[in-house]
């Protein structure tokens, strides 16, 4: 039954029995552990989209594959088969070269890759339809106007690829800061295991789960208005030297 007690909000507080702190760590972690994966997922998402686009048939065949693999399985699945499987393999791996057993990596480091390898499957597509979208003619125009391949890149490609992927690119953060919940999994103090150990332990679940909400509901706001000024930069960077 549900009553007036007080307890719970003491409970969220920061006092001596308040998991407050608690929970502002693991928000703290969820960005840095979403920041990390989306990083991660770009460097990768940038380079499957060069091969999706490469005149190499097997450099496109991998980027196809791995899209294929990596939107096609659930998260959850790829974040378990890398946190159990990789001390496996690392142990065989240094076994093979007679080192020892590095044991477990962190499930920081583990987390992050996982929720990198899903973003970057995503991200790949978005940058490739980000490149095919600059006009064929501007970079032929800019190659006779003689720039060299990195002032193309700078004056030409890159302004008008960032104007079209900061939208979808912000939709994926989202998928990318909510996934991170799923490395909770883990054990990893972040936000969702936070309040899954805090729920359990008081006794009050609404009261620590709907707190992770409005945590969650604050770092997706204030991320989407970051993305929306850089929307709007981007589009005065596209204006003002897209051209050639």
């Amino acid at each position: 039954m549900i009553t007036d007690d007080p307890a719970p909000m003491l409970l969220l507080g920061f006092g001596p029995d308040g998991w407050g702190p608690a929970l502002l760590r693991g928000a703290g972690l969820t960005m840095a552990l979403a920041l990390t994966a989306m990083a991660i997922g770009m460097v990768l998402g940038a380079g499957l989209a060069a091969a999706g686009a490469s005149r190499v048939r097997w450099l496109r065949a991998a980027a196809a594959v791995y899209g294929l693999v990596f939107r096609g399985v659930p998260e959850l699945l790829v974040v378990l088969l890398l946190y159990f499987g990789t001390p496996g393999l690392l142990a065989a791996g240094a076994a093979l070269l007679g080192l020892a057993d590095p044991g477990s990596p962190p499930a920081f480091l583990t987390g992050s890759i996982a929720i990198g390898l899903v973003s970057a499957a995503y991200q790949a597509e978005v940058f490739r339809g980000g490149m095919l979208a600059v006009p064929r003619g501007q970079i032929e125009a800019a190659i006779a106007a003689g720039m060299s391949p990195a002032t193309r890149f700078r004056r030409v490609i890159a302004p008008q690829v960032l104007h079209r992927v900061l939208p979808p690119l912000g939709n994926i953060w989202q998928f990318t800061l909510k996934d991170s919940a799923l490395v909770a999994v883990t054990g990893l103090s972040e936000l969702m295991r936070v309040s899954l150990v805090a729920a359990g332990s008081t006794r009050q679940p609404f009261a620590f789960f709907a707190a992770a909400m409005v945590l969650y509901l604050v770092l997706t706001s204030a991320s989407s208005a970051l993305f929306r000024l850089a929307e709007a930069r981007g589009m005065r960077w596209a204006g003002g030297t897209g051209g050639v």
